[in-house]
């Protein structure tokens, strides 16, 4: 399947529902629906696996494009769309940590320290979200959905940032190490730097985690990149770890308040799953930089629509 015709059937699907969406009014009962239950099931695990084709091919996980484009165009009420969307980025996370583990890239003794603070604040954040009302919590998630998309359009990587010094703080708490790049065939000795400014922007990407269910590996690599100075590969593959402590914590949330429903959470996981899968199979040929301007065009529909839904238009 080429890029440009993935892309043709992304965007069907997305106007698909955008059509059927209407006659719902975003939080009416799924008694009111033209479409049976199973029908909104099957749609949404096909929209799901090409999210989870895209969200591979993009380099983005599948939570920050799920929730927004499930909650805009889907007659899920936000809160069932959020805990899903906790539970997506869980299965990715979950899925992948071992391994990133085994091959020395995900850091210990970096990402506990970070999610540490980051699962405590994605509590209070899903508590938050929970007890606020959907339309301001609409407000506030396409304000964070168009600020990503300022994000992923300005923000350069760095695949081996300069550290001259680590800081006091990242020293006592062990946060260096080395791994191997088996693309080069060398030995990469790291360390980070400006960890007081790291821990304080992961209680915030915690909260936001947990508010939005958007898994915030997003947020996670531009920080352990950019601000503290870890590697490229490093910070991804932390960062993936990370997300399953720091969604665990905020997905209990949303499972004790009742705001988990199988008939979304099971094809939503499924779906992205096998996506990724294909995902994996299909990057080799993608054009990145195609695949890119689609993930950012659809974020900022879905940013715009959950505004508008904020607004009540």
């Amino acid at each position: 399947m080429s890029v440009h015709r993935l892309t043709a059937w992304v965007w069907v699907f997305l106007l698909t529902a955008a059509w059927a969406a209407p006659a719902l009014a975003g939080d009416a009962p799924m008694a009111d629906s033209a479409l049976p239950w199973w029908g909104w099931a099957g749609l949404l695990f096909v929209v799901c696996f090409l999210l989870g084709i895209v969200a591979v091919l993009g380099g983005v996980g599948g939570g920050v494009l799920f929730v927004p484009i499930v909650g805009g165009f889907f007659p899920f009420h936000l809160d069932f769309v959020r805990g899903a969307g906790l539970l997506v980025a869980l299965a990715g996370a979950l899925a992948a940590g071992p391994g990133l583990l085994r091959s020395g890239m995900a850091n210990l003794r970096l990402a506990i320290p970070l999610a540490l603070l980051g699962s405590a604040s994605a509590i209070a954040g899903a508590m938050i979200g929970l007890a606020l009302p959907t339309n301001v919590v609409q407000l506030a998630l396409g304000s964070t959905i168009l600020g990503i998309v300022i994000l992923m359009f300005f923000a350069k990587k760095s695949e081996y940032p300069e550290v001259a010094r680590p800081d006091a703080l990242s020293t006592a708490l062990g946060m260096h190490g080395i791994y191997h790049e088996a693309y080069s065939g060398k030995d990469i000795n790291w360390a980070v730097h400006r960890t007081p400014q790291g821990l304080g922007m992961f209680i915030a990407i915690g909260a936001m985690a947990g508010m939005f269910g958007l898994g915030a590996g997003w947020a996670n690599v531009p920080v352990l990149n950019l601000l503290m100075g870890a590697p490229l590969k490093v910070s991804v593959a932390t960062s993936k770890f990370m997300l399953s402590i720091v969604d665990t914590a905020a997905a209990w949330v949303y499972l004790n308040q009742g705001a988990v429903l199988s008939i979304v959470a099971v094809p939503s996981i499924i779906g992205i799953m096998l996506g990724s899968l294909v995902g994996v199979r299909l990057l080799k040929r993608a054009n990145a930089a195609v695949v890119r301007k689609v993930v950012i065009g659809m974020l900022l529909l879905a940013g715009t629509r959950a505004l508008l839904k904020g607004l009540g238009i």
